[in-house]
This record gives structure tokens, sequence and C-alpha cells, in this order.
């Protein structure tokens, strides 16, 4: 059976798999599903209309589901969905989605959100990404699969930080980050790509080599972005492996929202 400590307040309305373990003094509300083998700790508030997969582990103090800190919401059913395998520390709040935009806030799979991070309302993380300390995302941000945000990140409404990013301590985000960019300061500007973490990763050496010329290409060559673009999907010509790590950087381009731009 479903191990709930006593002084845990669980609706009779919610769903949780038999194997889930519920912490003490946890809150949660009729809404809430929970998938097989995830850990509630104690002092947990789950509430909303939220989804939360299997094996993830979720340390106390933490704030699920709670409504979007929007003034325009007026109570509509949107949802909060978490997928398997992260691990969610101390006192995190993720909030649900909205109506003015799809009405969900998506957290995949394989996640690492350290104390204290912020997911605001429609947001969309990917998966294997860490967030640092009080790393905070603004409503409408989407972010990439292995991402990394240095301690106290903050992150703009409507950012999209690409895939492999990463930000330094600190850092503030008023910009798109494109893949595979480093980017620190306040605002944050790129400073270099994710070289070490794209090793760790495996990504080959020609693959990498790739990498290198498409930061030339967008921060030391004086380019505008069209111009940038074109030379980037040259690259495939001369280096076919890195293909997929190409389109990668142009489709992130091609979306990039003119009002917000790219960090320079």
């Amino acid at each position: 059976m479903t191990a709930i400590h006593a002084t845990a307040i669980v609706d009779p309305a919610a769903e949780l798999d038999s194997s889930v373990t519920v912490g003490p003094y946890t809150l949660i509300g009729p809404h809430v599903k929970v998938g097989a083998g995830t850990t509630i700790g104690p002092h947990c508030v789950l509430e909303g209309h939220t989804t939360i997969g299997c094996d993830n582990r979720i340390f106390q103090f933490n704030s699920l589901g709670a409504i979007p800190q929007d003034k325009k919401y007026a109570g509509e059913p949107c949802e909060l969905v978490i997928g398997d395998r992260n691990t969610i520390r101390e006192f995190c709040t993720f909030n649900i989605g909205s109506p003015g935009d799809q009405g969900v806030t998506r957290v995949g799979s394989d996640n690492w959100m350290m104390a204290y991070v912020h997911v605001a309302h429609d947001c969309v993380v990917g998966n294997h990404t860490i967030f640092a300390n009080t790393s905070t995302l603004a409503g409408h941000v989407h972010v990439g699969d292995w991402v990394i945000l240095g301690g106290f990140t903050g992150v703009h409404q409507f950012v999209k930080i690409g895939a492999h990013s990463m930000t330094a301590v600190g850092s503030v985000l008023l910009a798109d980050l494109p893949p595979f960019v480093m980017a620190q300061g306040q605002p944050a500007r790129a400073r270099s790509m994710n070289f070490e973490g794209l090793r760790r990763r495996g990504f080959s050496a020609e693959r990498i080599a790739a990498v290198k010329a498409m930061h030339k290409v967008l921060y030391r060559d004086h380019l505008t972005l069209a111009q940038a673009c074109e030379r980037i999907a040259d690259l495939v010509k001369t280096s076919p492996e890195s293909s997929p790590d190409v389109a990668l950087m142009l489709s992130f381009l091609e979306q990039s929202s003119p009002q917000r731009g790219i960090v320079r």
C-alpha cells in the first residue's frame, strides 16, 4: 500500500500509485496524480491539476501546482505536468499554467532542481537540465534539454534557452540564449560555448569543432543574424556529422523573437 504518514493530509480523490511515499505534514489536493516510485518529503503542498510521473524525489518544503502569480488568472483549471526521475530539492515553487498561453506548465524528465528554484506559469522545461540554487524562470520561458543554469540566474518572461547552453552564477537573461552558448553577466552576454559539457555528453571532436565555428560566426565575424544563419547552414558541407547540431542552432535562431533578440 501507499506509505502515507499519519500526519499527511491526502484528499481521497487524489490518485497516488501504491508505491508512492508521502512524508509527515504534507498536503495533497484532489486533482493531483502521482506515478510509481515517487517519494514526497515532509511539509510539501501539492495542489491544483498536477500530474507527476514516476521515480521522482521531491524533498521537503516544496510547493507544486499553486495558482500562477498572474493577476489575470481567474481560477481556470490549468495544469502542471512533471515527468519522471526528477530531483526537486527544498523550497521549490512550480506553478500551474495560465489561460493566456497553453494553460500548462511542463517539466520534463531527469532534471536536477536545486533549492529555491521557481518555475512560473506556462514554462516548458526539457530533460536532463540542472537548475542551481535560486534559479528563477518568469512566465512563458522555454528551456531546452541539457541546459545548466548557475545559481541566482534570473530569466525574463518569454525568453527561450537553447539546448546545451549554460549560465554563470548571478546571470540575468533578458534575451534568448542560443544552443551551446555559455553566458554570464547582468544582462547576460555570450562568453564562450559549453565545450566541456559537450565532451562529457560524448560529442565527437568534429561536432565540437562545428560548434566552435558556429560561435565564431555568431559572435566574432560581425555578421547580421541572417548572414550568420547562411554561414552556419554551410557548415554541413564540410562537416556532415554536425548536421543535427547545425539544424538545432538554425531552428532556434529562426524561432527567436525579434523583440527579444538573442544574447550577444
